[in-house]
């Protein structure tokens, strides 16, 4: 795998994200600025619970969408998620609207783990690890739910795009990053 991933910190803490694509043969470029999107392949916005700001430089919002506009895969990590959302009561005006989802306001609080069973990552349940974590409310026809928790939606796909509540990298299971490497390559 020679792919370029681009991946934006929504609050300067991508270690995980990083570490895994770098296993996984994957050029990693730091997306900061609307020229860092130039040549990547996929996007992988990540923050830590539900604290999703605005993405700060000039432009990169808008680039984003327009990337988007033409089936650009891009996964989105707890506060990404967020960000990638149509509608999140009480998170002001700052996210891209991109997935057909609703968020909630309130986090599930505090950290908790879980294993959840992803039919779409095989039989083994995966470790999650939720950290003060938004989870999804509401969602369109045209998105699949990919993991539930507690009742709770929180793993969904939308096209190309994913979302997750949970940080998967904070585990050693590489799993879903491989699962967005398959979308980022076409091969589901």
């Amino acid at each position: 795998m020679n792919e370029r991933i681009g991946v934006l910190s929504l609050e300067g803490t991508d270690h995980d994200p990083c570490r895994f694509l770098r296993q996984l043969g994957c050029e990693v470029i730091k997306v900061q600025q609307r020229e860092d999107l130039i040549d990547i392949q996929g996007l992988i916005m990540t923050g830590t619970g539900n604290k999703a700001n605005n993405l700060g430089q000039p432009g990169l919002g808008d680039r984003i969408k327009e990337l988007a506009m033409t089936d650009f895969p891009i996964f989105g990590l707890s506060a990404g998620m967020v960000l990638l959302s149509k509608e999140s009561p009480g998170q002001g005006n700052d996210r891209l609207g991109l997935m057909d989802l609703t968020v909630t306001k309130e986090p599930m609080a505090g950290r908790t783990e879980a294993y959840l069973t992803i039919p779409a990552l095989g039989l083994t349940p995966l470790k999650a690890i939720f950290n003060d974590a938004p989870y999804i409310q509401e969602i369109a026809p045209n998105v699949g739910i990919l993991a539930e928790y507690n009742g709770k939606i929180v793993f969904v796909r939308q096209g190309n795009m994913l979302a997750s509540a949970f940080h998967p990298g904070q585990t050693e299971d590489d799993r879903i990053y491989r699962y967005f490497l398959d979308i980022v390559n076409g091969q589901i």
